[in-house]
């Protein structure tokens, strides 16, 4: 008899634990499905976008590409759908700038730069990239105190491109004849980390043509001068 109640016992405690877990079942069964389909939707939505941008990335190097070969590379460039990116905006007007400075429109070329670079003044690499290339491309005919004021913002420390923009000012104030104060910049940037090869081989070459020797950079040195606007 002891026997048979326990099994009947076991029996309806496992109908209580069926029923229970069927009620469970009904209850918050439909969370691992919405799971399941939160991970599968998404798996799927970010393969989308993936193959999206990737084909637009695509398309716009094809464009570019073909405007290297068009009649006006100047207005192919200019031309070119960024499919809704601003870096990719912003690249093609360099690009463009490009072609206005291979044609000698060196300082059409520098305005198109500097109004591009106010597109993206909340990306800091492309922004400084843009003006600095217009710092370059424009040359002597940019006004000397704009030119110390934007180099003056792209050397300040930690800038992505402080180094390259040192070495504009440089040029710049051998370009107005101040031949002593390039030099003591010119160490001043030999002198800091970060130098790459290329960098360090111009500095070399730049100490040479203006009679001073050479000097390996040995680690950070002093801060750089300011440099004022030539008169």
């Amino acid at each position: 008899m002891a026997n048979q109640n326990d099994s009947f016992i076991d029996e309806v405690t496992d109908d209580l634990r069926r029923d229970r877990l069927f009620k469970a079942m009904r209850r918050f069964g439909w969370i691992p499905i919405v799971l399941i389909l939160a991970v599968v939707g998404g798996a799927i939505w970010r393969e989308n976008a993936a193959s999206r941008a990737e084909a637009e990335a695509r398309a716009w190097g094809d464009a570019v590409l073909a405007a290297q070969d068009a009649p006006d590379r100047v207005a192919a460039f200019s031309g070119i759908d960024a499919q809704g990116s601003a870096g990719r905006a912003m690249l093609g007007q360099m690009l463009a700038a490009g072609a206005q400075a291979d044609a000698g429109q060196g300082a059409e070329a520098s305005k198109r730069l500097l109004d591009a670079a106010a597109t993206v003044s909340d990306d800091p690499i492309l922004h400084d990239m843009a003006v600095l290339k217009a710092v370059m491309v424009a040359g002597p005919s940019m006004d000397a105190a704009e030119r110390d004021r934007l180099l003056s913002d792209l050397s300040k420390p930690g800038a992505p491109f402080e180094l390259l923009a040192l070495e504009q000012k440089a040029v710049a104030l051998i370009g107005a004849g101040r031949t002593e104060d390039a030099i003591m910049l010119i160490r001043q940037i030999q002198q800091k980390s970060g130098l790459s090869e290329p960098l360090r081989r111009r500095l070399a070459e730049m100490m040479i043509t203006l009679g001073a020797p050479a000097t390996q950079a040995e680690g950070p040195g002093p801060q750089t001068m300011q440099v004022a606007p030539a008169e």
